[in-house]
């Protein structure tokens, strides 16, 4: 078989290094890929988003399976074009990934099916946005712009001031382009967060392990939102009976409700939870698979991606038994660039990997990095992800963090205190 994975970060290579397991895939494609994915994938310089090339290439290679990973080619509606020349693809079509990429959309749809989520009102004008944050009058409030933007559209704004600002800058100044022409804003929900990424076919859902992001730049949950900075798996606070109030409340009603909106779901969907006082809410969906959860959830995934990814474009994912690694624990710490996530340098060297981009004692994703003249250079925000797995998480972020003093590069910022939240339960 011949696969492309269509992405060029941390999660891809994720699933890249998943794939490879299968004795059955002779050729794994990445487009466009980046240095660390070079040596376990063939790269294509093609646009993630560049679907009428990336249609093209799976036509002319007569590619058996597209993996369309980011989120911007899903909402796009790139497995749309790519089923249209008979490609198999993994992946939501644009009709279903509007789940991620309308946060008014997916709010409307949860308050239609009673899932369980925060209150929250929609805007198209700011003046109306901001009386309505002075009707309220309640601190901290959560504004979100509508559409994508890289995993940062949300801002949790402490005072008046704070919400003014944060609704003229994504209304006014468009500091996310046409994603911020509507916005939601929502109250602002209090307790653990849980990462769940599930398979899902549209007839059967299927949680995967569940996993503890760390989103703020700085120690202590502090500084600018990121991409996310880390993570753990399983979360702690996770527990079977929260998971099974879950797929009661919220998994399953969200796969059925998708269907009774005639946007069947196929592929991967990522529940975004706070376990509050009140019970599990949804804090946002996500139309395919996290990052860097990703990359902590499929190191201790056992059964066969590909043969998941096979049984979920069949429709015959009920028929699968999914199972994962029992009494494991993964770590992964994210080497970010100086600056991330404002501005950032580029074209660093990296030291301390071996020629295969890897370390002895780690699995080394690369997010953003660069090959040239058999050299690793710094390429975005997210360089490298450290990932360990042990018996215990203490064991596995010790791995995880003795590994990563082992990388160097000018302004490698990361931070010392992934899965401290999760150790202390």
């Amino acid at each position: 078989m011949k696969v492309l994975v269509i992405g060029g970060g941390g999660r891809e290579h994720a699933i890249i290094k998943k794939l490879k397991q299968n004795k059955r895939i002779s050729n794994i494609y990445a487009a466009p890929g980046n240095g660390g994915i070079s040596k376990d994938a063939e790269c294509v310089n093609i646009g993630a988003c560049d679907i009428d090339k990336m249609v093209k290439f799976c036509v002319e290679r007569q590619i058996d399976l597209a993996v369309v990973a980011p989120d911007d080619p899903l909402v796009l509606g790139m497995v749309d074009a790519l089923n249209e020349q008979g490609i198999k693809t993994f992946g939501p079509n644009k009709a279903a990934a509007i789940l991620e990429g309308s946060k008014v959309f997916s709010k409307d749809l949860m308050q239609k099916y009673q899932i369980p989520t925060a209150k929250y009102a929609v805007f198209s004008h700011a003046d109306e946005a901001i009386s309505y944050i002075l009707e309220q009058n309640t601190y901290p409030t959560v504004i979100k712009a509508d559409g994508l933007a890289l995993g940062k559209g949300v801002i949790i704004a402490e005072n008046y001031d704070q919400a003014c600002y944060a609704v003229n800058s994504i209304m006014n100044d468009k500091m996310f382009g046409e994603s911020g022409n509507q916005i939601v804003v929502e109250e602002f929900l209090t307790g653990p967060e849980v990462s769940v990424l599930s398979f899902c076919d549209g007839k059967t859902i299927v949680p995967m392990i569940s996993s503890m992001d760390h989103k703020r730049a700085l120690n202590g949950d502090k500084g600018l939102n990121t991409g996310g900075m880390g993570t753990i798996a399983p979360n702690p606070y996770y527990t079977k009976e929260v998971a099974k109030e879950c797929m009661e409340t919220i998994f399953v009603p969200t796969m059925e409700a998708m269907n009774q909106e005639g946007r069947t779901f196929q592929g991967c969907i990522f529940f975004g939870l706070m376990i509050t006082p009140n019970g599990p809410k949804v804090i946002e969906y996500n139309c395919r698979f996290g990052d860097p959860e990703t990359q902590v959830v499929l190191p201790l995934l056992k059964t066969d991606l590909l043969d998941i990814f096979e049984a979920i474009n069949q429709q015959r994912l009920g028929e699968l038994s999914i199972e994962f690694e029992e009494n494991r624990f993964a770590a992964c710490v994210i080497a970010a660039s100086s600056g991330y996530p404002q501005s950032y340098p580029k074209g660093i060297e990296i030291h301390g990997l071996d020629e295969d981009g890897q370390l002895e004692q780690a699995v080394i994703y690369h997010a953003g990095t660069a090959l040239e003249d058999g050299v690793f250079q710094t390429s975005g925000g997210r360089v490298l992800g450290v990932t360990q797995t042990g018996d215990t998480l203490q064991q596995a972020l010790e791995k995880a963090y003795h590994a990563i003093k082992e990388i160097q590069f000018d302004g490698m910022q990361y931070r010392t205190d992934i899965g401290k939240r999760a150790l202390e339960k």
